[in-house]
C-alpha cells in the first residue's frame, strides 16, 4: 500500500492569496504535475486529499459511501444557520428522512408544481432589460428563489417576508463563505459580533418559516404544493415530522434550492449568447412545442435539455464534493487513514481528457440518444450515490421551462469576453453581461 503523492505545504502556503480568490488553477496544477490524486497538506497538522478520478468518486460515494461521511462544513458549519435537513444531516437521522421526504420530489408531484413554476418565470423575466448590456444574474437569483417560494408556499407569503426570508439566507451564505475562506479569522468573527449577529438572523428567518407554517395548518385548505407534501409525509410509525425539523427541512430547500440553480442559468445564458447556432435551434424548439401543455413541453424540449446538460459539464454549480473516512480504507493500492479528508472535483472530473473528447468545448450534441448513459460515471453535477440531490428532477423542469421561455421572448448577444467565474460554497458567475432584444 502507498500513500498519495503529497504537495507540501510550502507550496500551499505560497499560493494562498491566489487560492482565495480561486483555488481552482492551484488544483488544476497540481492534478497535472502529481496525477489525478494528491495528498495537500495545509499546516497545523491538517491536510485534504484532492481527486479528479472518477473511479475514486464512484468508490466512495456509491459502492463503498457507507464508510464515508459529510465533512464538517455541511455537517456543523452550515448547520448551525440552516439547521439539520437533508443537506446537512448524516447517518441514521439522514436516512430516515430522505426516506419520509423522497416521495414530495417524485416527478407525478412535482408535475403538480410545473404551472407554479412557469407563472413565477414568466414574471421574472419581465425584469430583464433589452437594447443594453445588463447583468442578468440578479433576475435569475431572485426567479429561483420566487420558485422555491412559490412550490413550497403557493403564493401565500407576503412579499416582505420573501425578500427578507432571501436576504438572510444570501447573508449567511456569505458570512459562511467568510469563515471557510478565511479560518484564520474565526476569532474576529466571534469578538466581533459578526457570527452572532447572522445566527440570529437565521433565527429570525425560522421564525417566519414557522408563522407560514402555522397559517397553513391554520387554514385547513390544501393547495397540493410541497409544504403539503411535507405536512402529509409519515414516518414509519405514523407520525408526522415535529415541527423544528419540518423548519430545517423548508430552510435546506430554500438554500440549496436556489443558490444552484440561479448560478446553473446564468452559465446556460451566457453559453447561449456565445453560441448563437445552439441559441437558434433551442429557440426553434421552443416554438414549436409552444401550444403543447407544460408536461408535454418538458418532454419535447430534448434539445434544450442537451444544452443544460452540457452547460453543468462545463460549468457544475456544485462544483466539489467533500467527504471523511470513517475507517481505514484503500482504493487502486493506496492507502486511505480513517480521519483521512477527501475532496472530489467535479469541475476537474467534468474536463478530464480521458472521459471526454475535446472538454473544453461547448458541445451539447455529445449527450444525444443514449449516450449520457456513456457518460454517466463522469457526469456527476447533481452527485452520485444515495446522497445524490433530492432536487435534481424539481431543478431540471425548472432549468428547462425557463430557458424555453427566455429565448422564446429574448435575443441574446454575447461580447464574446470569456465566462468568468467565481468559486466559493458553490461555482458563481461573475460579471455576467449580456445584450438582450426582444424578438
Amino acid at each position: 500500500m502507498a500513500d498519495f503523492p503529497i504537495v507540501p505545504v510550502h507550496k500551499f502556503l505560497r499560493s494562498a492569496f491566489k487560492i482565495l480568490k480561486n483555488p481552482l488553477p492551484f488544483h488544476k496544477k497540481n492534478f497535472r504535475e502529481k496525477g489525478d490524486t494528491f495528498w495537500l497538506k495545509l499546516g497545523f497538522g491538517k491536510s485534504v486529499v484532492f481527486s479528479r478520478n472518477a473511479a475514486f468518486a464512484q468508490y466512495v460515494l456509491q459502492k463503498n459511501q457507507k464508510n464515508y461521511t459529510k465533512s464538517p462544513i455541511q455537517t456543523q458549519d452550515l448547520a448551525k444557520y440552516v439547521g439539520k435537513g437533508l443537506l446537512t444531516a448524516e447517518g441514521q437521522h439522514w436516512a430516515t428522512q430522505r426516506k419520509l421526504i423522497q416521495p414530495a420530489f417524485h416527478k407525478k408531484h412535482l408535475a403538480q408544481l410545473i404551472a407554479k413554476m412557469q407563472e413565477v418565470i414568466e414574471t421574472e423575466l419581465d425584469k430583464i432589460k433589452t437594447d443594453q448590456p445588463f447583468d442578468v444574474f440578479p433576475v435569475y437569483n431572485d426567479l429561483a428563489f420566487q420558485t422555491v417560494v412559490q412550490a413550497l408556499f403557493s403564493g401565500a407569503a407576503d412579499q416582505k417576508v420573501i425578500n427578507r426570508l432571501q436576504q438572510i439566507t444570501e447573508e449567511a451564505q456569505a458570512m459562511l463563505v467568510k469563515e471557510l475562506r478565511q479560518p484564520y479569522l474565526g476569532w474576529w468573527f466571534k469578538i466581533s459580533g459578526k457570527l452572532q449577529d447572522n445566527i440570529q438572523k437565521t433565527r429570525e428567518a425560522r421564525k417566519l418559516l414557522e408563522q407560514l407554517v402555522e397559517e397553513r395548518q391554520a387554514l385547513g385548505v390544501r393547495q397540493d404544493d410541497l409544504l403539503d407534501m411535507l405536512l402529509d409525509a409519515r414516518y414509519e410509525d405514523d407520525t408526522a415530522m415535529s415541527k423544528d425539523q419540518l423548519v430545517d427541512e423548508i430552510f435546506i430547500l430554500f438554500v440549496a434550492g436556489h443558490e444552484t440553480t440561479s448560478n446553473a442559468l446564468t452559465f446556460i445564458t451566457q453559453l447561449l449568447g456565445l453560441h448563437p447556432e445552439v441559441q437558434q435551434r433551442v429557440y426553434e424548439e421552443a416554438k414549436a412545442c409552444e401550444h403543447e401543455d407544460l408536461g408535454l413541453q418538458l418532454r419535447s424540449l430534448t434539445y434544450t435539455n442537451l444544452v443544460i446538460n452540457e452547460s453543468m459539464r462545463l460549468y457544475p454549480p456544485a462544483y466539489f464534493i467533500d467527504r471523511i473516512a470513517l475507517q481505514e480504507d484503500s482504493f487502486d493500492n493506496y492507502r486511505i487513514k480513517a480521519g483521512t479528508s477527501l475532496l472530489f472535483s467535479i469541475y476537474e472530473i467534468h474536463r478530464h481528457p480521458d472521459f471526454w473528447e475535446e472538454p473544453e468545448k461547448f458541445n451539447p450534441l455529445r449527450f444525444e440518444d443514449e449516450r449520457l448513459l456513456k457518460y454517466s460515471p463522469y457526469f456527476l453535477p447533481f452527485g452520485a450515490g444515495p446522497r445524490m440531490c433530492i432536487g435534481n428532477n424539481f431543478a431540471m423542469y425548472e432549468m428547462i421551462l425557463a430557458v424555453a421561455a427566455l429565448v422564446k421572448r429574448y435575443e441574446i448577444i454575447s461580447d464574446g469576453r470569456p465566462i468568468e467565474i467565481k468559486p466559493l460554497i458553490t461555482l458563481k458567475p461573475q460579471n455576467a453581461s449580456l445584450t438582450f432584444r426582444n424578438r
